[in-house]
C-alpha cells in the first residue's frame, strides 16, 4: 500500500466550484493525507520542517490546483521555493525524494482544444507543465501525466463535478493501492477520459 500526500493549493476555496469538491473527495479517501496550503498557511509562513516530513513520509505526492498563468496559485510556488532545498531534494546529498511518484491535479478554464499546436496556447497542457516535469526529474521522482478537467468554470451547468469527482477518487485509491500502471502513465499526454487504460486490475502489484 502506497502512502498519497495531496497538496491542494485555491486562494479562494469558498468560490471553487470544482476544486473543492474534488479536495474533498481526496480527504475521503483512505491512505491519502489530503492538506489545504491557504488554510494551513494564511500568511505564507510555512513550516519548511513539516512540510519535509510530510515528503518523507509518503510515496505519491499529488499537487492539486488551479491552472494559473500555466502554473499554480502563489502558495504553491512559495512551497517549492522553500520546501525543495538543496541537500534536501536534490544536490549531491538531497535524496530524499527520490522514486517517488509526483502528478499534477488540475483544472483549466479553457476548453481541451486550447491546449494543442494548433489551439490558443499552441502547446500540449503536458508540455505547458514542463517546469513540474523538470522539478520532478531534478529531484528523482517520476512524473506522471496530468490528472485534468477542461472547460473547469462550466462544469456545474454541464453535470460534469460528479463524473470527474468519481474519476479522481478511483484514481487515488488506484494509487494507494498500487495497482496503476505508472509506467504507462508516465509517457501519457494525460490521464484524464482514458483513466481505466492505467488501472490495473486484481491485486496490487
Amino acid at each position: 500500500m502506497a502512502k498519497v500526500l495531496v497538496l491542494f493549493a485555491h486562494p479562494r476555496p469558498d468560490t471553487s466550484e470544482v476544486n473543492q469538491p474534488l479536495f474533498q473527495t481526496a480527504q475521503a479517501v483512505e491512505g491519502v493525507s489530503a492538506i489545504d496550503l491557504y488554510a494551513e498557511y494564511p500568511d505564507f509562513g510555512i513550516d519548511i520542517d513539516r512540510e519535509q516530513a510530510r515528503l518523507v513520509a509518503h510515496d505519491v505526492i499529488v499537487f492539486q490546483h488551479p491552472l494559473y498563468w500555466y502554473s499554480a496559485p502563489a502558495i504553491m510556488k512559495e512551497w517549492q521555493d522553500l520546501v525543495l532545498e538543496h541537500g534536501f531534494a536534490y544536490g549531491l546529498h538531497g535524496k530524499a525524494l527520490q522514486g517517488k511518484i509526483f502528478l499534477n491535479a488540475i483544472t483549466t478554464g479553457a476548453r481541451p482544444e486550447a491546449y494543442s499546436t494548433e489551439g490558443m496556447n499552441h502547446a500540449e497542457l503536458r508540455s505547458l507543465l514542463g517546469p513540474f516535469e523538470k522539478t520532478a526529474d531534478l529531484c528523482g521522482m517520476r512524473y506522471l501525466a496530468p490528472f485534468v478537467m477542461f472547460g473547469a468554470g462550466r462544469a456545474r451547468e454541464e453535470d460534469r463535478v460528479t463524473v470527474h469527482r468519481n474519476a479522481y477518487d478511483d484514481l487515488l485509491k488506484a494509487l494507494v493501492a498500487d495497482r496503476f500502471d505508472l509506467d504507462k502513465a508516465s509517457k501519457a499526454a494525460l490521464l484524464t477520459d482514458v483513466l481505466d487504460d492505467f488501472i490495473l486490475k486484481g491485486e496490487a502489484v
